[in-house]
């Protein structure tokens, strides 16, 4: 079975060297996609204290949570994590990382033996060293190849992303 956890921002987003206000972030589109293509449970790791809407003081937010590898209290958690054998990851890329809340849901659990497949939303920054983060956090999990969505393009990306998916439970 899979799970398709994630955190997405919106409001105020970069978009294709603009600031947009996005009613659904981008990475909540993808995971989306991601269940329509090959199911599963969907979970958004949502903060007790929001980032801000405002696209600057949000980045500055994270990027102060980065430095201090803080770990910023989530509203919930996957009751019974081990029903799942896929575990899609999804998020913003921020500064070349997931957002630290990622790492308070993944590190609830113990992911010995779960195959772990990583997605973000970015505006030209890839996965940046977000996988190497992912290894780190998810001790004895299996990480497959992430897959890198341009926010801008994240709306029609349905296919690649439908795409991906599928090779990654196999």
């Amino acid at each position: 079975m899979n799970l398709i956890a994630y955190f997405s921002h919106k409001g105020e987003n970069y978009v294709s060297g603009a600031i947009k206000t996005l009613e659904k972030g981008n990475t909540e589109r993808v995971a989306e996609f991601i269940q329509k293509a090959v199911g599963g449970d969907l979970f958004e790791a949502d903060t007790v204290k929001p980032y801000a809407k405002d696209y600057y003081a949000c980045i500055e937010e994270a990027q102060a949570e980065l430095r201090a590898n803080a770990r910023p209290a989530i509203k919930g958690y996957v009751g019974d994590i081990s029903k799942y054998d896929t575990i899609f990851v999804g998020y913003p890329n921020w500064w070349g990382q997931m957002p630290m809340c990622m790492c308070t849901f993944l590190e609830h659990y113990d992911l010995s033996g779960k195959k772990i497949a990583p997605f973000c939303t970015n505006e030209g920054s890839g996965m940046g060293s977000s996988e190497r983060q992912l290894k780190s956090v998810c001790k004895g999990a299996v990480i497959v190849a992430g897959l890198s969505i341009h926010g801008a393009e994240a709306p029609q990306s349905e296919a690649k992303v439908a795409a991906w998916a599928m090779k990654s439970v196999k």
